[in-house]
Order: structure tokens, then sequence, then C-alpha cells
């Protein structure tokens, strides 16, 4: 079922996906979120359902995640979204796709725009969280934490059982990502998923995401007693549901 693969970009660097080729098919993308990878139940349950209805599908792994190579501090957005439009550009290449993030995954999917919005046929966001880097992390921090980030380049934050090395290049560079005030007239269906009991995302930034398609089909569903993951059987299948009528329209 999994069968990973590895794309080589450079001899020291390589990232890891999963696909099901189809030359000339729709394909489903799927991007996860920070600090994750390809090995939760989101991802496996888009590749059985792009199985079962002969869909291409793509989901993979960001420099400095999971199995992919790299040191995840010398990550960033501007890194992640290059190791996205790399993956696309070799695995769904012209094909037409819909394209699914997950947290910092919708940022990155929003990246992917302005390469690839004319096959960009659906977007689904599961718990979205464009420039949290800023909004939710460096705004929010105490003044200590700043100055560690500052003059040491780097801190550890803590939050529940992780724990996220967060370096001043990162917090820069996603500076340099905003995406919130972007206006895109692509006239796609749109849907973000949100849990109401999201303690990582507030629900106003699927909104937001929402407000920068300004010509398409749009939809919010927040889901009742959901987490920030989205990841039960419950949520997932729901998602579901939205990506087959995603997939009617897009036919």
């Amino acid at each position: 079922m999994k069968k990973y693969k590895y794309l080589k970009i450079t001899k020291a660097k390589k990232l890891r996906y999963i696909s099901n080729y189809y030359k000339k098919k729709l394909y489903i993308v799927f991007l996860h979120g920070f600090m994750s990878d390809i090995d939760g139940e989101k991802p496996k349950a888009f590749k059985r359902f792009a199985i079962k209805k002969k869909l291409g599908f793509l989901a993979l792994e960001y420099s400095g995640h999971g199995k992919s190579s790299g040191e995840f501090v010398r990550g960033n957005i501007s890194q992640w979204s290059s190791d996205t439009n790399k993956l696309i550009r070799k695995i769904v290449r012209r094909n037409n796709f819909i394209v699914i993030g997950s947290s910092m995954g919708s940022w990155i999917a929003l990246n992917q725009f302005k390469y690839f919005e004319k096959q960009i046929k659906g977007f689904i966001g599961i718990g979205s969280a464009p420039e949290f880097l800023e909004r939710l992390m460096w705004k929010k921090f105490p003044k200590k934490i700043k100055s560690e980030i500052k003059i040491k380049g780097i801190s550890y934050i803590k939050n529940g059982d992780y724990e996220y090395p967060i370096t001043h290049q990162l917090i820069k560079d996603g500076r340099k990502n905003k995406v919130l005030q972007k206006k895109i007239k692509t006239k796609i269906n749109i849907t973000m998923f949100h849990g109401q009991k999201d303690e990582a995302v507030p629900v106003s930034f699927s909104r937001k995401v929402l407000k920068i398609f300004i010509k398409a089909k749009k939809k919010l569903v927040v889901i009742k007693n959901g987490d920030h993951s989205l990841s039960n059987k419950q949520s997932i299948s729901k998602i579901l549901g939205e990506l087959d009528r995603f997939r009617d329209a897009s036919l």
C-alpha cells in the first residue's frame, strides 16, 4: 500500500513521496503540515480513494521532514514550497490536480497557485495555517523567547507532547511568503475544513484563506468537536465526500 519512493534532487538531497501514476488523469496532491510526514491516516485514506476512483495521487515529505533528507532547522517555507513544486512537475506533470493542504500544507498549497493555477481544479484545506509563523508564533512569543531566537538563532518551543525548533531564518523567511493579502481569480471549488476544538489554529484562518479567492465556489465546514488534525474516521469521511464532489466537477 505504501511503496515509498524517493526523488533525487542533488547528490546529497532526496525527497520521499508516495504516488499513484495515471498518464492522463486528474491527480490528488496532499501536502502535510509542520514537522509532519506522510505516514498518517490522511495520506493513506486519500491514496485509497485515488486508487478506487482511478485517479493519480501524490503525497510528499518536504526536506527535513519524515524520511526526506536535510535538516529541519535549515528548512523554511520557501524551501518546502520549492520541494513541492519540483515533485509536482516531476510526478503530476501537466495533469490537472486537486490540492489538499493540511495546516502548514495549505500555506505551501497557496504558494503553488502562481505556478499551477491552470492545472489546479480544486483546493481543500484542513486546519489551514498560512502565515502561522508570524501570526501564531512570533507575535505571541514572550520577549525572552524572541531574544533567544535573535541572539542564538534558535529556540525550542514546547507545545503539549511536542518540541518545535524555531529558527530566526524560519521566521524571517515566513515574512517573505505572505499570502493572505493576495487575490486569486480562479473559479474552482474551494472548501476549508476546520475543527471546532482546534487548539493550534483558530477557525478565522480558514476564513482568511477563503477571502483570497474572489471568484471561487467557496465553503467553510466547521467540524463539531474536531481537533486540529481531523484524522479520525468521521472527519476523513467528510473530506472524502467533498473530494468526490470536486472530482465530479472537474471531469
